[in-house]
């Protein structure tokens, strides 16, 4: 016994400190997962490339690397094309991106707690009417909201790009699921028998408590409307309410018409480089509200 244990010792010793080999299956999730990152990552770096070649140089260089710098000039272009109109549309594209997601996510966070803390008649049908809506494509629902509006003459109105990005059957269902856990029922029921209303029990404790899931739904719809070019397309007639999408494919159609138009290649690309820009800091700003409110969320439960 004494033999084996001495022979086995050195064997022992000349394993410690010695890095186990990786796997073939780590080197492949490895590649796969550098592949899927340059995936994503190459039409943003051509977009950056491209937005500093003058319109000559697009068509002249090698796509994937960068030619004369031109990137000021085209901004400039970009902001004074058709006497500044691309600045009302970022000023549109803030103001129905800020208004819809604020709105978007107050209502999904309010009928998320109403069905994960109240028992009432039709509840559990409407969830499920709620559930049947997240699988209806919004461009599906498009023609018949835009009949709904003209109807109501508001078509060519803010309130027309507005008001059907309010509903957000996937953020009420998000927020159903995320009130049933985070919101301790035992705190609404200590509120209650203070004598305290249910509007203030929602804003004071059902709110707070629920404020990583909305701010995780206002993301997703602050995203929904930045990008949104079908509903304002057929909803708007106006060139001054039209949101960045709307008037960047304008722009592009026009570079694609001919007539001596294709020096606009270079400005839709541009204005696309810009237009990404108040997206990334606005999700940069909101992500720190996200974290802190994880973190507060996890303390208070």
């Amino acid at each position: 016994m004494s033999a084996i244990t001495t022979d086995a010792r050195p064997a022992e010793a000349e394993t410690v400190g010695r890095r186990p080999a990786r796997k073939p299956t780590s080197w492949l999730l490895t590649v796969f997962v550098l592949i899927c990152v340059g995936y994503f990552l190459l039409p943003l770096f051509w977009l950056v490339v491209a937005s500093t070649k003058s319109n000559a140089d697009l068509f002249s260089s090698f796509g994937l690397w960068f030619a004369n710098f031109n990137l000021f000039e085209n901004i400039k272009t970009v902001l004074t094309f058709q006497d500044g109109v691309y600045v009302r549309w970022a000023l549109n594209s803030v103001f129905y991106a800020v208004v819809t997601s604020v709105g978007a996510a107050f209502l999904a966070t309010a009928a998320g707690y109403a069905f994960a803390k109240y028992k009432f008649p039709g509840g559990t049908a409407l969830f499920a009417i709620i559930l049947g809506a997240i699988m209806i494509p919004l461009a599906a629902l498009t023609v018949p909201t835009y009949l709904l509006f003209a109807r109501a003459q508001l078509t060519d109105t803010y309130w027309a790009v507005i008001l059907p990005s309010l509903v957000t059957p996937f953020g009420v269902f998000l927020m159903r699921v995320y009130a049933a856990d985070a919101v301790d029922t035992s705190l609404l029921e200590a509120g209650r028998v203070d004598g305290v209303g249910e509007l203030r029990i929602f804003f004071t404790i059902g709110l707070r408590l629920m404020l990583p899931g909305s701010i995780t739904v206002l993301l997703f719809a602050l995203v929904a409307s930045w990008n949104n070019y079908f509903l304002p397309l057929i909803m708007l007639n106006s060139p001054e309410k039209f949101p960045l999408p709307v008037g960047l494919a304008q722009w592009q159609s026009t570079a694609t018409g001919g007539s001596g138009s294709q020096a606009l290649f270079s400005t839709v690309i541009t204005g696309s480089l810009l237009s990404i820009i108040p997206l990334v800091i606005a999700f940069l700003f909101v992500s720190r509200y996200w974290q802190s409110g994880l973190a507060a969320g996890g303390v208070k439960a």
